[in-house]
């Protein structure tokens, strides 16, 4: 009979070293995993800039013939949530008209001098109204050898741009 009981224990030794194995491997599995390589895409996007308001705030009256020129200044009104860059401001004459905004018959652009159109402003604007100045530009009544009496009370127009 002990040969009886030895093959007993050696049945139960194995089937406790099987059964080991055994958790030994499922706990091992539990633990495994699969690695892997992969891409995608993605995308982001930048805002857009409204174009700033270019103001002019010097007042210029009474040109006239003989007079000295009147400088031109101003500010910008920045209507972005951020800050632009303004490289230059150029100022041209729209148009000559009368209080009523009519044309006048002998009265043009002709009979005045702009110089200095283009004025370096090389600045940050910061955002929001009236940050930024320029300057630099004249506006004078031309002294023709010719009657210019059509253009007693004329409005020059000014328009400017800006970069």
């Amino acid at each position: 009979m002990p040969a009886l009981a030895e093959t007993k224990k050696k049945r139960r030794a194995t089937k406790v070293v099987a059964l080991a194995t055994g958790l030994v491997l499922a706990g091992g599995a539990a633990v495994a995993w699969w690695t892997a390589g992969g891409s995608g895409t993605g995308s982001a996007s930048t805002g857009t800039v409204s174009s700033v308001t270019v103001v002019q705030t010097s007042v210029v009256t009474g040109l006239a013939p003989g007079l000295s020129a009147q400088t031109l200044s101003g500010t910008f009104n920045n209507p972005n949530s951020g800050p632009v860059y303004v490289t230059s401001v150029t100022a041209s004459i729209a148009s000559v008209t009368d209080t009523n905004g009519d044309p006048i018959v002998g009265c043009n652009a002709t009979d005045y001098t702009l110089s200095n159109a283009l004025m370096t402003v090389g600045a940050e604007v910061a955002a929001g109204n009236a940050h930024g100045s320029w300057t630099g530009a004249t506006l004078a009544f031309n002294n023709k050898a010719s009657n210019q009496d059509a253009c007693k009370g004329a409005v020059v127009h000014l328009a400017y741009s800006a970069i």
